[in-house]
C-alpha cells in the first residue's frame, strides 16, 4: 500500500480547489461546523459542498498518513495496521459472498484502496483492469467471466474525471449484485434517503454490506464532554452529523431492508483501533500518526506553508485532523463512538416478501 510523500502532500492540500482559494474554503468549511459556531441543519442543507470541501482540503493527508484505504479497522495482537485494514475489507468482501459474474457497487469509494484490495482477494482467477467513465470508477475484473466493481464517490478531486452523489445515483433499478459502503455513508444528511437509494440500484434479494461511524446508546446528549467530542470528530472528519446504532438499523428497515445481522466489530478488537493515533502509543510502521510523527508534519507543513510550497491554510486544515484524532481517541476509549458499526442487510425478493 503505496503512500504520498511530503511534496505530495504539500502539493495535494485543496485539491480542486484554486491554491489561491485554499485558505477561504477553510474558513467557510470550519464555519459549517458546532465547533465555530455552525449549525446541524446548515450542514446537512449543504452536505454536498461541505464534503467536497473537506476531501479537497484533506485527502493529501489522508494519503500521507494512511496511504490508499481511509479508513479503521479491528486488529489483532501481533498485526500490523495495514494488515488488519486489508482483513477488514476481505471481511466485507467474505460477508457479501463476492464472486466472479458479479457487478458491485463500493458507495464512496475515495481514491479505491478498498476495492482494489477487495478485487485482488480473487486474484488467482481474475486480473484488474481500470476503466475511468464520465460519472464513475469501473474496476473491472475479468477472467473466464467478469465481476465489475464500481465505485461511487462525489468528489472530483478523489476522482479526477468524474463523480456522482449517494444520494441520487446515476444507475436503473436493480443494477448490483451487491452494495458496500466503507465508512462513508455517515457523510450523508439523510440515512434513509441514502439507503433507499443503494435499495433502489440492489438487485432483489442481494445484499447491502457497510461500516458505519456511529455515537453507542452511552452516549449523553445531555453531557458537555460527549458534545464536545461529537463536535471534533464532526469537524475533523466532515461530517453533517453522526447518528446512533440503532438510528443506522431504523433507517434500513425504513428504507425496505431487511437487517441480517449487525454488530459494533470495536467490541471484540484484542487491539483497540483507535491506537495508531492514541499519543501515548508509538509504532514505526505508522510513525506518521504517532505523536512524534505528527509534530513533525505539523512543523513540516508550517514551514512549507511560508516557503509557498503548501497553499496558505493548510496548517489550519493539519489542526482540525489532530482535533479529530484528539476526538476520535476521547470518543472510543469513553465507549461513546465507534468506527465500524457493521451490518448485513438483505433487499426482499419482492416488495410483500
Amino acid at each position: 500500500m503505496s503512500k504520498a510523500g511530503t511534496l505530495d502532500l504539500a502539493s495535494g492540500v485543496g485539491g480542486k480547489i484554486d491554491k489561491n482559494e485554499v485558505l477561504s474554503a477553510v474558513d467557510k468549511y470550519e464555519k459549517y461546523h458546532v465547533y465555530f459556531g455552525g449549525e446541524e441543519e446548515e450542514r446537512k442543507a449543504n452536505y454536498t459542498d461541505m464534503v467536497n470541501k473537506y476531501y479537497d482540503l484533506v485527502t493529501s493527508f489522508y494519503e500521507y498518513g494512511w496511504g490508499e484505504s481511509f479508513h479503521f479497522a479491528p486488529r489483532w495482537k501481533g498485526e500490523s495496521l495495514q494488515e488488519s485494514i486489508k482483513r477488514h475489507e476481505h471481511f466485507l468482501a467474505l460477508q457479501l459472498g463476492l464472486k466472479p459474474g458479479q457487478k458491485v457497487l463500493d458507495v464512496g469509494c475515495g481514491i479505491g484502496g478498498p476495492l482494489r484490495e477487495i478485487a485482488s482477494s480473487i486474484q488467482h482467477i481474475v486480473i484488474l483492469s481500470l476503466q475511468v467513465l464520465s460519472q464513475t470508477l469501473d474496476f473491472v475484473l475479468t477472467s473466464c467471466s467478469k465481476t465489475s466493481v464500481t465505485g461511487l464517490n462525489n468528489n472530483e478531486y478523489q476522482i479526477s474525471r468524474g463523480k456522482a452523489d449517494f444520494m441520487n445515483m446515476p444507475f436503473p433499478e436493480n443494477t448490483f449484485d451487491a452494495v458496500y459502503a466503507i465508512e462513508a455513508t455517515c457523510h450523508a444528511p439523510d440515512p434513509v434517503g441514502c439507503y433507499k437509494e443503494i435499495y433502489r440500484v440492489l438487485k432483489p434479494g442481494q445484499c447491502f454490506a457497510a461500516y458505519e461511524w456511529c455515537m453507542t446508546d452511552a452516549y449523553d446528549p445531555n453531557n458537555k464532554e460527549h458534545q464536545q467530542i461529537k463536535a471534533e470528530i464532526e469537524l475533523g472528519n466532515g461530517l453533517p452529523d453522526i447518528r446512533l446504532t440503532h438510528q443506522c438499523l431504523d433507517a434500513l428497515k425504513k428504507a425496505g431492508f431487511e437487517v441480517v445481522w449487525d454488530k459494533d466489530l470495536a467490541t471484540d478488537s484484542p487491539v483497540p483501533w483507535y491506537l495508531p493515533m492514541d499519543t501515548s502509543h508509538f509504532s514505526l510502521s505508522s510513525f506518521r500518526l504517532t505523536a512524534v510523527g505528527r509534530f513533525f508534519t505539523r512543523n513540516m507543513v508550517k514551514v512549507l506553508e511560508k516557503m509557498g510550497v503548501a497553499p496558505k491554510g493548510s496548517q489550519r486544515v493539519q489542526a482540525f485532523l489532530e482535533k479529530a484524532a484528539e476526538g476520535l481517541v476521547a470518543g472510543a476509549k469513553k465507549e461513546i463512538f465507534t468506527s465500524m458499526y457493521f451490518f448485513l442487510a438483505r433487499k426482499p425478493l419482492s416488495e410483500t416478501q
